[in-house]
């Protein structure tokens, strides 16, 4: 068993949990926001080649993703926008909602109308905005599994205390005792430990037997 938290990890951090896709019109351009999960920066790239060829007759297929619990590893680019007017802002969008492992790219047919430099940053800005809408995002959680052993007398505390932190035993046997698993916050460990060696006077059985991330749905 891991006493304490594991090296270099953080509490909680949003993931993508399904892409989904987006388009505004501006001034008779087309902006198709394209997103998608990526775990790595391979995946990324190879994403963001998959929507060039797909839409091969546009004008940009401008991309940006961010990979890593810490966003360790951020890239962006404009492919043929002026310096500055399409990648970074989409990027801005990405790290502005703190989604981790998320790759967009924006595809532009251009409708024969100059923007301007300020009309591309709104345009690639709210592009993403509006692919992120058709998207699920949930948090990755940082946490740990708990056993907890009792009698049947005590039980009915402990579920009653579950029911009051919105938290539910991911199992539960129920022999001569009862032994439920639950999966709760690292940030809530002590102060449920503390319950329920409350309710039941010290002889409810605690052992953490994990350590982990694990989803938990917006």
């Amino acid at each position: 068993m891991t006493e304490k938290k594991i090296a270099n990890t953080v509490d909680s951090y949003r993931v993508l949990l399904a892409g989904g896709e987006g388009e505004i019109v501006e001034k008779k351009s087309r902006f198709i926001a394209t997103i998608r999960k990526c775990e790595s920066e391979e995946e990324a790239v190879a994403f963001i080649e998959e929507m060039k060829k797909k839409y091969w007759d546009a004008r940009h297929n401008c991309s940006a993703f961010v990979i890593g619990s810490r966003g360790e590893l951020t890239r962006c680019s404009d492919d043929g926008e002026p310096s500055g007017t399409a990648g970074r802002p989409m990027l801005e969008v990405l790290l502005g909602e703190g989604i981790r492992n998320i790759a967009v790219v924006v595809t532009r047919y251009f409708g024969g109308t100059l923007l301007g430099t300020g009309g591309l940053v709104r345009a690639y800005t709210q592009a993403v905005k509006e692919g992120l809408k058709s998207c699920t995002v949930g948090a990755m959680r940082y946490g740990c599994d708990l056993e907890i052993g009792t009698d049947y007398n005590g039980v009915g505390k402990i579920l009653y205390l579950l029911g009051q932190r919105s938290m539910e035993p991911m199992d539960s046997v129920y022999t001569d005792t009862v032994t439920l698993t639950v999966r709760i916050p690292a940030e809530a460990e002590g102060e449920l430990c503390k319950a329920v060696t409350e309710a039941t006077a010290g002889k409810a059985r605690i052992e953490k037997v994990n350590e982990l991330y694990y989803i938990d749905k917006e």
